[in-house]
């Protein structure tokens, strides 16, 4: 076994990695960029060395600097993680090189599924079933828009060397095709330096179910499946293990399929194999096919290990140090089911767009798995992915495991920045995904009702109000009498733009009136713990001037100074503003040019990602603040319409 280690990445995954090795007595080094000084998986290792800038560029992925880290440190292998380089084959290959062990498969194997079209056509000559589409080399646009009329609309155009979700566009009917194509190829070029796509039937009732496969580089095994069905725009919220509705006949054909995909190129580690299946008539032997395989360990892991009580990170470390696999696929059984929920900072309300923030608050429930790369006080990055936690939780069957999932939704605390924790928590109620009716339209079927804002009660303002005032604390200030008068004070809150004037009536220490508007909420402390109109008080914390109540998911609150009062004014719908810090990708407008409402003006791109930035209203461009390739704030106007005359009048 080796005596130390250097993982080669951040955030959840680093820390994951680190757990695991440390528990086996392995020493761990951590690398780190000028944004990650002070975070969570550098205070966990047992050294730290710096590689580079915030950008990924000039740190995470840069793999010669990794490299020297890891000599420096006496490191004798290089652990990837997922992400940035555990699927660069070319980094593989340099790390033996250098007389490291890669704890992972060869390059030859990665490069065997690194290209969609080349491994398709590996698998079928394999004896795995492949979805029908074409995977060749051509790339003319009139090309594929032929063979994607030859496949059979609805087509999925997804790009070479993708994933994640980038560089893939669903083209519902033939008029829709050559738009498609240009977004796909221009975002697979930016994600990937490859703007390379192939075409394939789209499945209309879609199951994403795929196998964890774990090899020693001759053999393989099988660890059952996941059942990853719950997805936005193609990228994961919700999986569990193993899949609802599963059968042994198909669970072990699946699975067989997926040993044989991994032995076919000689696979040595943690890899998935994912399947397309049609949920239509049911899970059948017959319908399921090969979709892609990633070569690396997967961001959901730990359902399959809460299954089967195996540490994949172990395995990978074992497998790595020369030992073969650890148990023979007969060894291998499934017990109970699991979930795990992506708890991400993204505005759900403004279409789920990646939020930044510093973290004031997080708390997450005793008794649930928590993966997380943050702690309270940690910033979210714009350079890096948004994720705060993985929360996964176990259970005898799928029933409990799912009710134990939305316990620890409605549990978890955060505070600073916005999450989809309500959107989480709406995704483990849904009547349909609690009787295993899953595939991967549910959540764009349901998106209304899922992502629906709460209705702030006036409990929860009431609550806040006293929070913010200091009166929930034992140790707050005096509440006092004022000639054997009650004490009166109030207080302004802020929320979504709407200011609310709220006041209290201290009657005692642990007895308050509290008025919201017409409404009156009694507050009292009974045994030590509070009650609003008799009903128990959730979690509250107050940091700075946010308030956040712990109801529906956490419900935050600006504390408004009334010195500054009156200087907070409402957007302008004239001025189209980036929502997020990025690069300003491509700009479709110019001055004197007419738009209609929802017309593209701009593309930002930024958290790995595109964003389309559209027109708010009809009306006439007045000027264009920002050129294509500028770096730009949140909140920075790229974009003004001419005064809406209409309004004006």
């Amino acid at each position: 076994m080796f005596d130390t280690i250097l993982i080669a990445n951040r955030g959840e995954i680093a820390c994951r990695v680190m757990e695991t090795a440390r528990a086996m007595g392995v020493r761990c080094v951590a690398v780190y960029s000028d944004a990650d000084r002070a975070a969570r998986h550098v205070a966990l290792a047992d050294a730290a060395v710096h590689i580079g800038g915030a950008a990924p560029a000039e740190s995470y992925l840069d793999g010669a600097k990794i490299i020297a880290a890891a000599q420096e440190s006496g490191a004798q292998a290089i652990h990837p993680g997922y992400g940035f380089l555990s699927e660069n084959p070319d980094f593989v290959e340099a790390v033996e090189a250098a007389g490291l062990t890669f704890i992972g498969p060869s390059a030859k194997a990665i490069r065997a599924m690194g290209l969609k079209d080349a491994a398709k056509a590996l698998m079928h000559e394999a004896g795995v079933p492949v979805v029908p589409g074409y995977h060749g080399e051509e790339q003319d646009p009139g090309f594929l828009a032929e063979k994607a009329g030859e496949i059979g609309y609805p087509v999925l155009i997804k790009a070479v060397a993708g994933g994640g979700g980038k560089g893939m566009r669903l083209v519902e009917a033939a008029k829709g095709f050559d738009e498609a194509l240009e977004s796909a190829q221009a975002e697979a070029k930016t994600a990937f330096g490859n703007a390379a796509v192939l075409i394939e039937k789209y499945i209309q009732q879609p199951r994403h179910i795929e196998v964890q496969v774990f090899g020693d580089g001759t053999s393989a095994v099988h660890l059952f499946e996941r059942d990853c069905s719950l997805q936005r725009r193609h990228q994961k919220v919700i999986e569990e293990a193993p899949a609802p509705g599963m059968t042994e006949e198909v669970r072990e054909a699946m699975g067989a399929a997926a040993v044989r995909a991994a032995e076919a190129i000689g696979y040595a580690g943690a890899g998935t194999v994912e399947f397309i299946v049609d949920g239509s008539e049911g899970l059948r032997t017959d319908g399921f096919w090969f979709m892609e395989m990633n070569t690396r360990l997967q961001v959901e892991h730990p359902v399959t290990e809460e299954i089967t009580g195996v540490d994949l990170v172990e395995w990978q470390l074992r497998v790595a140090a020369g030992e073969g696999l650890p148990k023979r696929q007969e060894d291998l059984s499934i017990n109970g089911h699991a979930f795990e929920a992506r708890l991400y900072a993204e505005d759900v309300p403004k279409g789920f767009l990646p939020a930044t923030g510093r973290l004031r608050h997080l708390v997450f429930p005793a008794g649930t798995r928590a993966d997380t790369g943050v702690r309270a006080g940690d910033e979210i990055s714009p350079h890096y992915d948004p994720m705060i936690a993985k929360l996964t939780t176990h259970g005898p069957t799928r029933a409990v495991a799912l009710k134990r999932l939305g316990a620890a939704l409605e549990a978890t605390q955060v505070a600073g920045t916005v999450t989809n924790l309500a959107f989480l928590g709406a995704l483990a109620r849904h009547e349909g995904f609690g009787r295993g009716e899953v595939d991967t339209g549910l959540i764009a079927r349901d998106l209304e009702a899922l992502s629906a804002p709460p209705e702030v009660s006036d409990a929860t303002v009431a609550l806040a109000a006293l929070a913010s005032l200091g009166l929930l604390d034992a140790g707050g200030p005096e509440t006092g009498f004022a000639l054997w008068q009650p004490l009166r004070r109030s207080v302004v809150l802020r929320r979504e733009g709407e200011e609310i004037l709220v006041k209290v009536q201290s009657l005692s220490a642990e007895s308050h009136d509290v008025e919201v508007g017409a409404a009156l909420v009694k507050a009292r402390r009974v045994g030590g713990r509070w009650q609003l109109d008799g009903q128990l008080a959730p979690g509250v914390a107050v940091t700075g001037d946010l308030v956040t109540v712990f109801a529906d998911y956490g419900i935050g609150f600006d504390i408004v100074d009334p010195l500054e009062r009156g200087e907070f004014a409402a957007g302008d719908a004239s001025v189209i503003e980036a929502p997020m810090p990025g690069m300003v990708k491509a700009v479709f407008a110019e001055a004197g040019q007419e738009v209609a409402k929802g017309d593209r003006l701009a593309v930002l791109e930024a958290m790995k990602m595109e964003h389309s930035l559209l027109a708010p209203r009809d009306g006439v461009v007045a000027e264009v603040l920002a050129d294509a390739g500028s770096q730009v704030e949140a909140g920075a106007a790229l974009i003004r319409l001419e005064e809406d005359a209409e309004a004006a009048a």
